[in-house]
């Protein structure tokens, strides 16, 4: 079910880490398509798609005030009381990120400093169908609103019946988002990055989708036409395990990531004896007996790895190579190991330290990057829906103090009209 590599020498390294992919030429020819039919037709093509993917006949995108209302009876007292605990705790962790920026004394004469804005127009996608992913609503909703920004719509695919997922509306509505659009895949990333009669143009789409929606995605970025939060691929899980690690529950969070996508990517990483990966393995199989998602669990675990190291500092060592989403540290000196970790999208420390409370609860943001981009991005947090304007203000003295340097740099260059403006402003 599952490969194991035992003490691999540094040279087959990436071999062994690089992640698994299906993605072919043929979807980035249907979502350039799709978002040209978008740009062309607008409505008229976000509705002929809802028709052929959705199977529904859409007359409105817009979700109205009455679906809310119905949508908040079907929720129970039970996952109500949930979601308000999830609010709080990831409103307590994001508000704290609001900071003022001081004004910074360069020089007498010299003063600069920067203003974080919000940014106006924001749009988010939220993946519906089999996952409604409403917990998504909460991490992106949140902190948009904590920012500041202006206008937050949402986009998310309705059923056959042109209905919402009752729990993605009711969050919605919780945190203050009351532009719902039913309108998913690819389209809907085209619609918020172009905009049509119905669905406003956004500044920045924000999101995890499937294969479709993360090309359009990247499609809308490359040709310059809206910004996005980052480049998205399938969830991922990194595992680093010592003989403090506890194989039941290490396999439940092998499990845990693997149901989100046939195309997750699984890595555990340990130093104990083979004694100790074969009982993960058994439980493995054990507990996907009683997962509704088995087969696509199964499918996920073929082209997942376990790789046995002689000591920690090597697995730390693959462990930064790969970059993983999140990554669990399941050893006696989680915290000091963690020092080490220089590229992970969020990490877990100790047994009890699930993904999933994160995925769900405990206040950070399940927002991350993959595909090895934690090497150079973050997670979503406040700063992400917010814009820096940086200032200066100086003073002729302090234009006299920087003049002589600024027009030997400016010579330099042979930007002979840069130093003229500087000197144009002492000579009087």
């Amino acid at each position: 079910m599952i490969k194991v590599h035992i003490n691999p020498q540094l040279d087959i390294w990436k071999l062994i880490i690089d992640r698994y992919s299906t993605k072919n030429i043929k979807i980035k020819q249907e979502v350039k398509s799709i978002i040209n039919n978008v740009k062309c037709e607008g409505d008229l093509a976000i509705k002929n798609y809802a028709k052929k993917y959705d199977h529904c006949n859409l007359k409105n995108f817009l979700v109205s005030k009455k679906e809310i209302l119905i949508a908040n009876s079907k929720i129970s007292y039970q996952l109500k009381k949930s979601i308000d605990i999830a609010f709080r705790n990831i409103n307590s962790f994001h508000i704290k990120q609001l900071h003022k920026e001081c004004k910074i004394q360069i020089l007498s004469g010299v003063r600069c400093w920067r203003k974080f804005i919000p940014i106006e127009k924001i749009g988010l996608y939220i993946p519906g169908g089999s996952a409604p992913l409403f917990s998504t609503v909460l991490m992106l909703g949140i902190p948009s609103k904590i920012a500041g920004c202006k206008d937050v719509i949402l986009c998310t695919p309705s059923n056959q019946y042109g209905e919402i997922s009752p729990s993605i509306l009711y969050t919605a509505q919780y945190i203050g988002i009351n532009k719902i659009y039913k309108v998913g895949g690819a389209q809907a990333i085209a619609a918020m990055a172009i905009g049509t009669k119905s669905i406003p143009k956004v500044y920045k789409i924000f999101g995890p989708g499937n294969s479709y929606v993360t090309e359009a995605k990247k499609n809308v970025f490359q040709n310059g036409m809206v910004s996005i939060d980052m480049p998205a691929g399938p969830s991922e899980v990194a595992i680093l395990a010592d003989d403090t690690a506890v194989p039941e529950y290490v396999a439940s969070d092998m499990l845990s990531q693997a149901e989100h996508d046939a195309e997750s990517y699984i890595l555990l990483v340990t130093i104990n004896k083979l004694n100790w990966v074969e009982k993960v393995k058994q439980e493995l199989n054990k507990q996907l007996e009683y997962i509704v998602k088995c087969e696509l669990i199964k499918e996920s675990l073929r082209h997942s790895k376990i790789i046995v190291v002689s000591s920690l500092e090597i697995g730390i060592k693959i462990i930064n190579q790969v970059a993983p989403e999140h990554l669990m540290i399941c050893c006696q000196d989680s915290i000091n190991l963690s020092n080490k970790i220089t590229n992970a999208g969020s990490i877990f420390l100790g047994n009890y330290s699930p993904v999933s409370i994160g995925d769900y609860i405990s206040g950070t943001n399940h927002v991350l990057p993959t595909n090895g981009y934690a090497k150079s991005y973050s997670g979503i947090s406040v700063n992400s829906f917010m814009k820096t304007i940086s200032f200066q203000q100086i003073s002729k003295n302090g234009l006299e103090t920087l003049s002589t340097a600024a027009n030997i740099m400016a010579i330099e260059e042979g930007m002979i009209a840069h130093q003229k403006s500087i000197n144009i402003r002492l000579n009087k």
